[in-house]
């Protein structure tokens, strides 16, 4: 489900799920998911690690804002970004109050995140399914690039997890309540820092960078909680009978 499709998409879900359908991911954690700070408040209140993160609403707290992360380099991201689009490395104090400010005239959200650097640009992304890791990668930003997106040109390659990153990224789907899940982290001095957990990973790049067919695993899945779903039919007085389409 493409971001720009959430609204249609998780009304659809929700029209499974109340015919007692089973969906993979459940519609509130998709919505969820699909909110950048709303996703970050959920898992720093389940003690996930996190990069420090800042969000405000008007320019009068910009320099707060700035100082509350650390201070420049850091990392500014458009709450509605996807694939890397929206995300800037301000440099330094200057540049990041400009990039602010040029948003905010705009009317744009966006969160301001201290710049791991310790993780030279590259990333990791977990595959969760059922609350396993069944595929992991590294991901590595273009020459010149801290963005590591494969969309952005980045390369990927197979990765060998510690166990503290297994954990969690098994935690971090759990909190957002997602069954299948993408969980975007990096490596830093403090251990795993989480950046995102997708509710619509996509899965050509890891299956390719890992030889994993994660397609395949998310079918098992889905067979094995259809067979063990005793609610396959609608409820009495069948929802499709009573909305119009």
């Amino acid at each position: 489900m493409g971001a720009s499709k959430t609204f249609y998409g998780t009304a659809v879900v929700r029209q499974f799920e109340v015919m007692d359908v089973f969906s993979a991911n459940p519609t509130q954690a998709i919505s969820r998911s699909r909110d950048q700070l709303r996703s970050l408040q959920i898992l720093s209140r389940e003690g996930i690690g996190l990069p420090v993160t800042g969000f405000a609403h008007s320019t009068q707290d910009i320099d707060g804002l700035i100082e509350m992360v650390g201070g420049a380099p850091l990392v500014i991201k458009l709450l509605e970004g996807t694939q890397g689009i929206g995300v800037v490395l301000a440099e330094t104090h200057q540049a990041a109050k400009s990039v602010i400010e040029a948003n905010r005239c705009l009317d744009a959200n966006i969160l301001v995140q201290e710049f791991i650097k310790e993780a030279g640009g590259m990333d990791i992304r977990c595959l969760v399914i059922d609350s396993k890791v069944v595929a992991s990668m590294k991901r590595q930003g273009a020459e010149g690039e801290f963005r590591s997106n494969l969309h952005r040109g980045g390369t990927a390659e197979k990765i060998q997890l510690t166990p503290e990153e297994r954990s969690t990224a098994i935690r971090a789907a759990k909190a957002m309540g997602l069954r299948i899940a993408g969980v975007d982290m990096v490596r830093s001095n403090h251990g795993p820092l989480v950046l995102e957990v997708n509710s619509s990973p996509g899965l050509e790049g890891i299956e390719k960078a890992t030889g994993v067919d994660v397609a395949g695993k998310i079918i098992e899945f889905l067979e094995k909680s259809a067979a063990n779903d005793k609610k396959g039919t609608p409820r009495s007085g069948a929802v499709r009978d009573r909305i119009k389409y």
